[in-house]
């Protein structure tokens, strides 16, 4: 082999013993699913190498195709089962033991049909096996990516990477001791950065596991449980609003307490009013079965249940809304200058619909376990929604008052309740019908 050759197989092979390394520290931080894949994954993309350049102490060129042969499937189909599982396409467990069965099969099957034939011609056929389960791979990471996946671009780039590889070390096996030193040197740059990528997206899919551990061991004293202002932190935050607002002076023909707008198209066709910077607009979103879940389950899921909650409220809250924790089961939205009611009814329905599906929370503290106990749970959801137009109201009481109404709101059918100030009343907003 070239000098340049063993240069570049050198620095892969230099990659590989970092991610080792970086799997090792992964074990040792208790993120023993993290560290399994990343181990994995580097010790047999390595092997398949290591074997392919002709490393294994096997004389005799028959025998050595016919391993080669039998060594290209089974990797290729690990390394397959390894990208589904990134690309979280394995999380139910019936279609996990069978894609396990399926590749299974497969490899055998190759591995069978291999002894009928020629050694060059099985590790032909274990290339192109390999080859094709790597391209069936590309095509399931392309169609993950459209459909919204951010990570499968990653898991679509390393693979790509691997099929160059793959094919870069099956012309060096195939014309042993003959390919030039540009082959190895493109098959070394495409293995390193295959590694790199499929590393990338490991810690991408799992890194939130770290978080998460740090969340269901030390639940709501714990900032990340929400990534939000912590319930003292939004109390203050609201109290500096409404002070102020006591401080501003009132409009010349004004007074305390006028003009207590209704949402669009609720009690009678009231319209919304436009003043800018006149409403504040708070909205309380209330979880009510955390309490049933900490009976049935413990601290540890009712913590995952605020992580995911806060997280998907989060992602469909406009950038100019803020958000922050409140009390032990809910969350606080405030629009500072709300000039649209509409808008805010328009929030609430859409966080209503985002809150309410279903999620599978883990309720073990052995959070780098992806597939240890879980349970499927579904956030009974309640949105009180108010606007706030005397400038003489206080935090406390515009908070106790949305609180109320998002118990009130578990009742109705859109979960979405709105105080009416004619008459003194919480009243329901049904989701408004799109034609």
């Amino acid at each position: 082999m070239d000098k340049l050759a063993f240069g570049f197989w050198g620095f892969y092979f230099g990659m590989t013993a970092l991610m080792l390394a970086g799997a090792a520290l992964a074990f040792v931080r208790s993120l023993h699913r993290i560290s399994l894949n990343a181990g994995l994954s580097a010790t047999a993309s390595s092997f398949f190498v290591f074997a392919f350049l002709g490393g294994l102490p096997i004389e005799e060129e028959g025998t050595q195709a016919r391993v080669l042969a039998h060594i290209a499937m089974a990797v290729s189909g690990f390394l397959a089962y390894l990208l589904f599982s990134i690309l979280g396409l394995l999380d139910r467990r019936k279609v996990r033991h069978r894609t396990r069965l399926a590749l299974a099969v497969l490899a055998l099957g190759g591995m069978a049909v291999s002894w009928l034939l020629a050694p060059q011609q099985a590790l032909m056929l274990g290339l192109v096996s390999a080859w094709s389960l790597g391209a069936l791979a590309f095509g399931i990471a392309v169609r993950s990516a459209y459909r919204g996946d951010r990570l499968a671009w990653t898991a679509v780039l390393g693979v790509l990477f691997m099929l160059i590889g793959m094919a870069g070390l099956g012309w060096i096996a195939l014309a042993r001791g003959q390919a030039p030193w540009q082959v190895h040197a493109v098959s070394a740059l495409a293995g390193t950065a295959y590694l790199i990528t499929m590393a990338a997206a490991l810690w991408t899919r799992y890194s939130y596991l770290i978080e998460l551990h740090q969340v269901m061991t030390l639940g709501p004293s714990y900032d990340p449980v929400t990534r939000m202002r912590s319930h003292t932190e939004t109390g203050q935050m609201l109290g500096d609003i409404f002070r102020g607002r006591r401080d501003e002076p009132v409009a010349p023909g004004m007074s305390r307490g006028q003009d207590h707008p209704g949402p669009e198209g609720a009690d009678g066709g009231r319209e919304a009013l436009h003043r800018p910077g006149r409403f504040v607009g708070v909205m309380v979103v209330s979880i009510g079965n955390l309490y049933a879940l900490e009976r049935l389950h413990g601290a540890a899921a009712v913590n995952h249940a605020l992580f995911v909650c806060a997280g998907r409220l989060q992602r469909s809250v406009p950038a100019f809304v803020e958000t922050g924790r409140f009390s032990a089961d809910g969350f606080v939205l405030l629009i500072r200058n709300c000039s649209d009611s509409g808008q805010l009814v328009r929030l609430a329905h859409r966080l209503g619909a985002r809150l309410s599906k279903s999620v599978t929370l883990n309720t073990s503290l052995d959070a780098a376990r992806r597939e240890s106990e879980q349970t499927r749970w579904q956030a009974e959801i309640g949105i009180g929604v108010l606007l706030v137009s005397d400038p003489a109201a206080k935090a406390s009481g515009v908070l106790a008052t949305c609180k109320a109404m998002s118990r009130a709101a578990m009742s109705y059918a859109s979960r979405v309740a709105w105080f009416d100030h004619a008459s003194g009343e919480a009243v329901e907003l049904p989701v408004p019908e799109t034609s």
